[in-house]
């Protein structure tokens, strides 16, 4: 196995790349992803394939974490935005995982 890293003999231009503008970059070759596609994916979670259906669970809340996303649902359920809430903070951590290993 290789010992050197990429990163040791990389010829990148990382000046250049960290002033690179979004609409800069050039995606012409790069296919839009279809519905289709979508559709076929499956969403895995180290590399293990996740069901799309929802789990029902048990969990105790703040009560003035229930209030707030009642207040909030309106008409709604409030668990839908709690569910959105959850989904919002793993993408979040994600992004953030992943800016500090790109740093």
């Amino acid at each position: 196995m290789n010992e050197k890293t990429t990163l040791e003999s990389s010829h990148t231009n990382w000046e250049v790349l960290e002033e690179l503008k979004d609409e800069d970059i050039d995606l012409s070759e790069i296919p839009e992803v279809t519905a289709e596609q979508i559709a076929r994916s499956s969403l895995r979670v180290g590399g293990e394939p996740i069901s799309r259906r929802k789990v029902r669970v048990n969990i105790y809340l703040d009560a003035d974490i229930v209030a707030y996303f009642k207040a909030q649902a309106g008409g709604r359920g409030y668990q839908t935005l709690v569910n959105e809430a959850f989904k919002d903070n793993i993408r979040m951590k994600g992004i953030g995982s992943l800016l500090r290993q790109v740093i």
